[in-house]
């Protein structure tokens, strides 16, 4: 496992880490204890580092076996979670400093730990970036121990943009991956001059960079690659990275006649983000141990060539960027 930088937080972290969006099994299942408890473990045996988690995730379950594995590690691991999601209507109206501090308060309780080391803002409405006393909230958190760092998770470049005007913002969580680009350009110019740690999420557009899907994979009905693919749930580009599933598995289709042999494009896929020194990490998600090793082998292969990196962003010029690169 290789470690960067996490912008100005100054922590070292893997760069394959983990997210837990679906830790304890598929997603739409019940939240298995022993699945997500085998999955960190074995993240934190083969050298990661950071872990990423939210209150809303599996309500809250998530936080707790992120919490219970990490009490039992020797070794520090970071954990960063999130908040603002809990709050119903999701408005910009129902952001308040006492509710924020509260969901903090709640997600160090289910962890059973002392100090956050990274709260995030989680897709929070476009207003709350112009409430400074939102974010000055977290500068008296840390103030009080509770947490260390201040980042936040967002839809839009435009998004992070405008979060890194405050200084105490040390990290962004955006998605970016093959097939979404737009993060590479002047988002991560700011990004060296801020000094601000880049966490890379959805990094496989919800598996379909894997190359295991097809015409006829079905997915649950609790899943959001089956009920959110025109934003009917949150935002489209939470699913498939905003993509037409159709489109992007002829997209793949092109991407496997590049590595012909390769019945497992993840690894390739999350090489081609850590070809970008301006990522500190890339949060994959895990349901099973199998798919948390596919994606830490990404460390462990050979790196692409400026030939390979430059035959994969054609695909995405001509098949992808047209549909989805201005949205986001």
């Amino acid at each position: 496992m290789q470690y960067r930088k996490l912008g100005k937080t100054n922590f070292e972290v893997s760069e394959i880490s983990l997210g837990t969006w679906q830790v304890g099994g598929k997603w739409g299942d019940p939240f298995d204890d022993r699945v997500a408890d085998r999955i960190i473990n074995e993240a934190i045996d083969r050298g990661v580092n950071f872990i990423d988690t939210a209150d809303v995730y599996s309500d809250g379950l998530s936080e707790t076996a992120v919490g219970r594995v990490v009490r039992e590690r020797s070794e520090y691991i970071y954990v960063a979670t999130k908040c603002g999601r809990q709050i119903s209507p999701h408005t910009a109206d129902n952001y308040t400093v006492k509710a924020l501090r509260g969901y903090v308060e709640d997600s160090l309780r289910r962890m059973k730990i002392e100090r956050i080391d990274l709260i995030q803002l989680h897709s929070i409405p476009n207003d709350v970036y112009y409430r400074p006393e939102i974010f000055g909230l977290f500068e008296r958190l840390r103030e009080e121990g509770k947490i260390q760092h201040l980042g936040v998770s967002v839809e839009k470049v435009e998004e992070a943009i405008k979060a890194m005007e405050y200084d105490n913002v040390a990290t962004v969580q955006i998605i970016f991956n093959l097939f979404r680009q737009r993060p590479a350009e002047l988002f991560f110019e700011l990004v060296k001059k801020h000094d601000i740690g880049v966490i890379a999420r959805v990094p496989l557009a919800s598996g379909l960079l894997t190359g295991r899907f097809d015409r006829s994979t079905t997915f649950g009905e609790g899943d959001h690659r089956n009920f959110n693919r025109e934003g009917e749930a949150f935002d489209r580009g939470e699913t498939f990275s905003g993509v037409n599933y159709e489109q992007g598995l002829q997209a793949v289709e092109e991407l496997k006649q590049l590595f012909p042999g390769e019945d497992n494009l993840a690894p390739i896929a999350l090489q081609w983000i850590l070809s970008f020194p301006e990522v500190s990490c890339i949060i994959p998600g895990a349901s099973k141990v199998e798919h948390l090793l596919s994606n830490i082998s990404a460390a462990e292969r050979k790196p692409l060539t400026e030939s390979q990196l430059k035959a994969m962003n054609d695909i995405y010029d001509r098949m992808v960027r047209p549909a989805v690169h201005q949205r986001w």
